[in-house]
């Protein structure tokens, strides 16, 4: 299997994994000395499926109280327990139990239905073998290592969510840009949250107690919006996280990801759908605007320079119409607008985009001066050039609010503080005793703080005689100046190792000499 096909599969049974020991330690407590213990269990026997074999009049029961405790109920026979055990005896049922498990998962076990969430695991791909009896031994194979590799390893809603998105990560980094389209690197995702989170009117105070509303319209594998949620003084003091993906793929693992890092499942809306044609009609209402909900917080790494082809009306779209649409060449503008207009008014949004959008003239140059005239530009953040698996550019961090300061940019030239990796460059934390340059980051940033070479409050008058141009270079100057030159000593030290090899040429002539060479040149 290539790395995509690879990670649907150990992804989704990762997930598996998870669902099934959080449910049956629920189950443990739940059923406290009824629980089966192992001593009591025959060979190939599950703990639950015996308790279901023999209490078949109090599941119900059972299932409301596990629906209260974690949100959703599986069935014994679909859960990871059941599923090692069929592979590790080699039935010939498994690929039947995986088929009707993932099903049951998706329509049955929770609240809110995730038609469609194993869509991308194809447990009939040839790669796994010709015929159905060669995939099902390639499947007990397969999850009977995955089993083994990870029997000790804890079930624990923080390791696990770890361990997913540090997998998610690995395969973004070898797959190259393809995958790198899904994955925000950590570093660079949490210079997003940690901007978001702080309070919109007083930055330098810190993080808000609590966000009613998240938002990523474009949210890849959902590893920002979660960002967001550990960077809170408090988890659970995020109210709902909202996601919107194309990819059918990414929209499945987003879904996974939430879940397996602890998430309930009403407690996040993820919607498969086109951003900029403004899909999402249960959120964002475009045939009645006033209905919209409107955000808290919005982080997004939308496509870089993304060719569109908008239609005509979408130019009296509320969201593009006081600002104009964004080129065919370029959606950057269209992304950046549609997140501004469901902005709160006392939110904060912060985007990544390619440094083209700070200069570009036509009417991303016209959209850009109305933006900086209405004060909704707060910050301008650039960052170190292969920081991204999609992308060797430089990009850069707009922090925009509807509240902003009127009266200034805050600009960070953040390109020169890094580390460099093998293939990528990577932002440092202040771990290990290195510097921390996205501390640095945000600290400038929330303290709006002006540092030479560094960072910047510039007015805006400034930036309108500079025809609306935020190229970063223009307002922070990094030239640092050489240290003088004393010629007088140059020429000195010149003059003494001059003397030093006419002395060392007189040495070795007399050597020569005495060894009886002659007419060395």
């Amino acid at each position: 299997m290539n790395a995509d096909d690879f990670r649907d599969h150990i992804l989704a049974f990762l997930f598996l994994r998870y669902l099934s020991g959080r449910y049956e330690q629920a189950a443990r407590d739940v059923l406290g000395d009824a629980y089966p213990s192992p001593d009591s269990l025959l060979s190939g026997q599950t703990p639950l499926k015996v308790w279901y074999e023999l209490h078949p009049q109090d599941t119900d029961e059972f299932e409301d109280k596990m629906r209260s405790r974690i949100h959703y109920v599986i069935h014994p026979m679909y859960l990871w327990s059941h599923i090692a055990e069929l592979a590790h005896t080699q039935s010939g049922d498994l690929l039947r139990t995986l088929e009707d498990g993932f099903q049951h998962i998706e329509e049955h076990s929770f609240q809110t239905s995730f038609r469609g969430l194993f869509s991308e695991v194809d447990l009939h791909s040839d790669k796994l073998g010709k015929g159905l009896a060669a995939k099902n031994d390639m499947l007990c194979t397969i999850i009977r290592k995955i089993h083994e590799g990870i029997a000790d390893y804890s079930t624990d809603a923080d390791d696990l969510g770890d361990a997913y998105e540090y997998l998610i990560a690995q395969f973004a980094s070898g797959a190259g840009k393809k995958a790198g389209e899904f994955y925000t690197p950590q570093t660079a995702s949490t210079i997003l949250a940690r901007i978001v989170v702080l309070d919109s009117q007083d930055p330098s105070s810190g993080p808000r107690q609590h966000l009613p509303r998240v938002l990523d319209f474009a949210c890849g594998s959902g590893s920002l919006l979660l960002n967001v949620r550990r960077q809170m003084p408090n988890p659970n003091s995020v109210g709902t996280f909202y996601g919107q993906e194309q990819n059918i793929t990414t929209y499945n693992l987003a879904r996974m990801n939430m879940l397996l890092n602890g998430i309930k499942d009403d407690a996040f809306k993820i919607f498969h759908g086109n951003t900029l044609t403004n899909e999402w009609r249960e959120v964002f209402a475009p045939d009645d605007p006033n209905k919209a909900i409107r955000f808290d917080a919005i982080v997004a790494n939308p496509p870089f320079s993304l060719k569109w082809a908008p239609r005509e009306e979408l130019a009296y779209d509320a969201r593009f119409c006081n600002y104009g649409l964004a080129p065919k060449k370029a959606a950057d503008m269209a992304f950046l607008l549609h997140g501004l207009h469901y902005l709160k008014e006392d939110g904060t949004m912060a985007i990544i985009l390619p440094h083209g959008v700070l200069f570009r003239g036509g009417v991303e140059g016209s959209i850009r001066s109305k933006l900086i005239e209405d004060g909704h530009i707060d910050a301008v953040i650039g960052l170190p050039e292969k920081l991204f698996f999609s992308t060797g550019i430089p990009v850069c961090i707009l922090v925009l609010k509807k509240c902003a300061r009127p009266d200034d940019v805050l600009f960070i030239d953040a390109s020169r503080e890094y580390a460099k990796d093998k293939k990528q460059n990577r932002l440092r934390m202040g771990q290990n005793g290195e510097p921390d340059d996205v501390g640095h980051i945000v600290d400038t940033y929330s303290h709006r703080r002006e540092e030479p070479r560094y960072s910047r409050r510039v007015p805006i008058q400034e930036i309108r005689e500079n025809d609306y141009n935020l190229n970063i270079p223009r307002y922070i100057d990094t030239y640092e100046e050489e240290e003088p030159i004393d010629l007088h000593d140059v020429m000195h030290r010149i003059r003494n190792l001059e003397a030093r090899r006419t002395e060392l040429d007189r040495q070795i002539a007399a050597c020569f000499a005495e060894l009886g060479i002659t007419n060395i040149q």
